[in-house]
């Protein structure tokens, strides 16, 4: 129940609004579910059906920020709730967003300081919109309610809020990797950005590395003192891989304050996918791609976005190593390559999707039979329920990011070949390899990794693909996303204040 004030008890920042809003042409407003049933946000939304008088705080686009001020709207799926707008202008959230997150803080964050740009960021406006996000969930709080804040765009939000309200508890969730602190220190606003995140009461990563990797550069960077380590969860590989670890910090202390770090990988939601597997129009789906595109032949499939850190090119380079060696496999296998294209605007995405499809009209005009053209591919955003019918035909899904928070693709793909085989061929340097158990593991920077793994997803056993996927399906039902939520939050309640 709302309080005498009107106020929430649980808050919520995230860039991305609950549901998609949908105009009609007569200027009527409508709320649309995701495409995707089974991202974070139906996830985030569920919290609130244990907070009635929860608020969900994202962003809107208005043309004149002067006259516009926060939209408050009332919400009733799944529970009543209040989604509140900022308005921002085209230009604050290109320089916010586009520019400051994608430009600066992405390739830091995933290890490619290469790519690092810092004289197009205008850190004012950084600042001003967390500024913002933080009054916003100020003025909606209860007191002592909590505040849970997604992602590395809102670096600032914590600072900012516990300035005026120490009374909350503060959590913080990373979405992508946390990198080695030679490389975060790259970042010139390095100690602004710390000093907010160490005023929550917890902060969040999907797996111990990343975890640590915060830890020593709070450590080495402003002296916050470092919790004896304990042994890293059963759940994590903890030796062996290039994300592994073997213990990791469970607390840090910094002016007097305690933050607790907790390693949970978001999950996936079995139940949601299997219940697409069995449905009879995947399954039609699935019959349409048996005909269209693999005709009996072993599909690979690929699926991410336009980045340089995802390593399609990579990808490609192996592939067309494959068919160069392999004229046995000509004809006998197809690559589909899903790459979702990035926002338009963004050079370096542009110039990663133009080398993308050169590279893979080059390798398809190379091999290409009458009766075969081995690589298809797409850039549209693929419907979630379709992908899962790609899950469900294809022998190898083949996902070798140079770098990857997390990737959810993988554990998807192993949560739709329940009770089958199929090969899962991953990057140990993805999150995902420290939790699943069972895939061909690869270096995607290693021709010689590459090649073998894919060598061996090709010839594995039938009887060996099930025992793997067993293994990593159990590791996915283990740990689903609301498992994740409840993790994080239930973390929060116990921390000390």
């Amino acid at each position: 129940m709302l309080n005498d004030e009107g106020k929430s008890s649980f808050i919520l920042l995230y860039h991305r609004t609950p549901f998609d809003e949908v105009i009609d042409d007569k200027g009527n407003r409508s709320w649309g579910d995701q495409k995707s049933p089974n991202g974070i946000i139906p996830t985030l939304r569920n919290l609130f059906r244990n907070h009635h008088d929860g608020t969900w705080i994202a962003w809107r686009q208005v043309d004149e920020v002067s006259t516009s001020v926060d939209e408050r709207i009332s919400m009733e799926n799944p529970s009543p709730f209040t989604l509140r707008r900022i308005p921002l202008e085209q230009y604050q959230i290109s320089s916010f967003y586009h520019v400051t997150s994608k430009e600066s803080f992405w390739p830091i964050l995933h290890t490619f300081p290469t790519h690092f740009e810092v004289n197009n960021a205008d850190w004012g406006i950084f600042e001003d919109v967390n500024r913002r996000f933080a009054e916003a969930a100020c003025k909606e709080a209860a007191v002592g309610a909590t505040v849970w804040i997604h992602d590395y765009n809102l670096w600032l939000a914590p600072g900012y809020i516990r300035a005026e309200r120490p009374d909350l508890k503060i959590a913080f969730f990373h979405h992508t990797p946390f990198p080695g602190n030679d490389v975060f220190a790259i970042l010139p606003w390095r100690q602004q950005i710390l000093e907010s995140l160490l005023c929550c009461d917890l902060v969040g990563f999907h797996i111990p590395r990343y975890t640590e990797n915060f830890a020593r550069a709070a450590n080495c960077l402003l002296g916050a003192k470092k919790g004896p380590k304990r042994a890293v969860n059963p759940r994590f590989l903890s030796t062996g891989t290039a994300l592994t670890e073997p213990s990791e910090t469970p607390w840090l202390t910094y002016e007097g304050r305690t933050i607790q770090l907790v390693s949970s990988p978001v999950g996936t939601s079995p139940d949601v996918i299997q219940a697409l597997v069995d449905d009879q129009e995947i399954k039609n789906l699935g019959v349409h791609i048996e005909e269209d595109t693999r005709k009996g032949r072993k599909l690979i499939l690929s699926a991410s976005r336009v980045d340089y850190t995802k390593g399609n090119e990579e990808l490609l380079l192996a592939f067309e190593r494959l068919l160069q060696r392999r004229k046995d496999l000509h004809g006998k296998v197809v690559l589909m390559l899903a790459c979702v294209s990035a926002a338009s605007g963004m050079k370096i995405y542009e110039d990663t999707q133009r080398s993308i499809e050169e590279m893979a009209g080059r390798i398809n005009g190379r091999f290409s039979l009458i009766d075969w053209v081995p690589i298809r591919f797409s850039t549209r955003r693929i419907p979630y329920e379709e992908m899962v019918a790609w899950f469900t035909q294809s022998d190898i899904c083949w996902i070798t990011p140079l770098r990857d928070g997390l990737n959810l693709v993988a554990k998807e793909y192993a949560a739709a070949r329940k009770n089958q085989g199929g090969v899962l061929v991953l990057s140990e340097f993805t999150g995902a390899s420290v939790v699943l158990d069972g895939a061909v593991l690869t270096n995607p920077y290693s021709h010689r990794r590459m090649d073998d793994a894919i060598e061996l997803a090709l010839e594995m056993p039938e009887n060996e693909q099930k025992r793997r996927m067993r293994t990593m399906t159990a590791a996915v039902e283990a740990f689903t996303v609301q498992d994740w939520a409840e993790e994080q939050m239930g973390s929060l309640e116990l921390s000390p204040r």
